[in-house]
């Protein structure tokens, strides 16, 4: 088994998660003066005490689910149909994410109102056809603007500081029953929080841990605790910054409810320093705030890539969905990436009703996992941690229910998304004529008890290991120096593909490469030569979205005394979207490996 590379510290970490959690006070503050206007800083409030509980929360749950704690990984462990049911209210989630994302990201850049659907289209089929490519690390732009997102945030917050009032604020205008309804739907704070869950196959393991039972307690409580504790504080300050402007600025207020922020920027900026300022730091708002989300677009398009990848491969999806392209991207999950944040927005024209579509998706997958870790025995939780996850269960349960019973367009959407996923599951799984079986013990063991037989046998000289994409000349010159060292040769090739795994962070490097049929007339001609030379050769393949640090990984983890590669051939903008092999390689190689590159 060949584990993914653990290199995600915590401070990546947060900063790809404040790229998607983050911006949830971007479009939240609109939409909770359209619920409740002057008194809605109460409602405010409890969305990030809510928003603060389901952090703590997924505190837990990354500290119990080191190699994947999202809610296909963690429900899978209680039933495979409430995994599928999880992922597909994930799939609903991450697509209006995109949809609304692209939507309030142009409000903000300040693109005229009618334009706003079409573009938003455009922008979500233009990414999704940059990333045919593979462009590897999504996330990177949202890292590079999470700084000068936070700055703007403070400086907000210090704008406006010395304005604050409650003068303007009104009373709660009607029962529980009324604000319920506003809570719930301005439930939108708690996007994102999935992100940090999916991240733990790859985040850097604590001080003791070991690779057989990793731990990121640290790592993923920390990335969470700075994230959160910026969401719920900017939330609610920003929230009270808004409610502290004066009443006669209502119209305006409900007419710039998709660009909030940027509004806020104009007047605090405008009392703070003159009105030239304040319009020319609104800018600077709707700029950063604008990019941020734009690249909050690019991270869904690419987590839908990735979830429908990897049910491909845990067979709950059809197999065309893991054929990839020559760029390692499987093309069929990234139309269908493509399309449906498309259809979305060609349905919903205007803000409200998309934001009304957004809660029932990440509620719902939220109340999945947290409900299937609370009610899982396997779990070593103390009683305090299960009654917090079942507390914020039960909550979010409440509002799942709401959500259906007061939004019946969201409720109709999520049956769409979960209707058709479930029906192309029972279509794949006949198709394939799948089966489950129960064998015993007695019947099992004769047929694997003798592997160790199989085992081949070298000698034990310097071990090499050659990473191969073809049958080029550095396989030549490898299977030379095998055989003149007497040395075993280790054959590797890498099936790239430019996705995120998420909750699958580890990959098989058996004999896998049979079911590729580009692998596999590769490696066949190679062990051919090698038989022919008379080199001990033992054929390695794995599935990548990082080839250099996996060659790394696996020439450390079998002890290559030689790693050969061929120079790199890839055009400009090949290396430029998904990196040199090479580079990536020599940065990371243990120093008592030795390394060949082959021109």
């Amino acid at each position: 088994m060949i584990r993914r590379p653990r290199n995600l510290d915590w401070k990546r970490a947060a900063a790809i998660l404040y790229g998607d959690w983050g911006t949830s006070k971007a479009y939240v503050l609109g939409l909770a003066f359209v619920a409740a206007g002057f008194s809605s800083l109460p409602i405010i409030l409890a969305i990030c005490a809510l928003t603060a509980i389901v952090a703590i929360s997924y505190g837990i749950i990354c500290a119990h689910f080191p190699d994947g704690g999202g809610v296909y990984s963690s429900a899978r462990t209680q039933s495979r149909i409430l995994a599928v049911v999880g992922a597909l209210l994930l799939v609903a989630d991450l697509t209006v994410t995109a949809a609304l994302s692209a939507w309030t990201g142009l409000s903000y850049l300040g693109l005229e109102a009618r334009f706003v659907p079409w573009v938003a289209m455009l922008s979500v089929v233009a990414l999704g056809t940059i990333n045919l490519a593979g462009p590897k690390h999504s996330g990177s732009l949202a890292a590079v603007l999470a700084i000068p997102t936070v700055v703007v945030v403070l400086l907000l917050a210090l704008f406006s500081f010395p304005h604050l009032t409650l003068a303007h604020l009104q009373p709660p205008k009607a029962g529980f029953s009324h604000n319920w309804v506003a809570f719930v739907g301005m439930i939108l704070a708690l996007s994102g929080v999935e992100t940090i869950a999916n991240l733990t196959g790859v985040m850097k393991t604590d001080a003791r841990s070991t690779a057989d039972r990793p731990s990121v307690r640290r790592t993923s409580r920390f990335a969470i605790a700075l994230i959160a504790i910026e969401v719920v504080l900017g939330t609610a300050l920003l929230g009270w910054a808004m409610l502290s402007l004066p009443s006669s600025l209502s119209g305006e207020l409900l007419a710039r409810k998709e660009d909030m922020l940027r509004f806020l920027g104009e007047q605090y900026g405008a009392l703070a320093f003159g009105n030239r300022f304040g319009v020319g730091f609104g800018v600077v708002v709707g700029l950063v705030v604008g990019l941020l989300l734009i690249s909050a677009v690019n991270t869904s398009v690419v987590a839908l890539i990735g979830l429908f990848y990897m049910m491909a491969r845990d067979e709950e999806m059809p197999r065309a969905f893991t054929r990839l392209n020559r760029h390692g991207v499987p093309w069929l999950p990234l139309l269908v990436a493509m399309a449906l944040p498309v259809v979305v927005l060609l349905c919903v024209r205007d803000f409200e009703s998309l934001a009304g579509l957004y809660a029932i998706g990440v509620v719902g997958a939220i109340t999945v996992n947290t409900g299937s870790c609370a009610f899982n025995r396997k779990l070593n939780l103390p009683w305090a941690e299960r009654s917090l996850m079942i507390f914020t269960f039960l909550v979010l349960f409440a509002v799942e229910l709401t959500i259906a019973k007061t939004k019946p367009d969201a409720l109709f959407f999520a049956c769409c998304i979960l209707g058709a996923g479930l029906a192309v599951r029972a279509w794949a799984q006949k198709r394939a004529g799948l089966a489950t079986m129960i064998v015993s013990r007695e019947v099992v063991e004769p047929s694997v008890g003798n592997l160790a037989a199989l085992e081949p046998r070298f000698h034990e000289g310097q071990r090499i290991l050659v990473a191969i994409r073809g049958l080029n000349p550095v396989l030549r010159y490898a299977l030379e120096e095998a055989r003149l060292r007497k040395s075993p040769l280790y054959i590797l090739y890498v099936r790239e593909i430019a996705v995120s795994f998420g909750a699958q962070p580890s990959v098989d490097a058996a004999s896998d490469w049979r079911e590729d049929p580009h692998a596999a007339a590769i490696m066949c001609g190679a062990l051919d030569l090698a038989k022919k030379a008379e080199v001990a050769a033992v054929p390695l393949y794995a599935v990548s979205d990082n080839p250099p640090a996996t060659i790394v990984d696996l020439a450390a983890t079998l002890g290559i005394d030689l790693l050969m590669l061929g120079a790199s051939h890839r055009r400009f903008l090949t290396k430029l979207l998904k990196g040199n092999v090479a580079e990536g390689v020599v940065r990371n190689l243990p120093e008592n490996i030795q390394l060949v590159i082959h021109g």
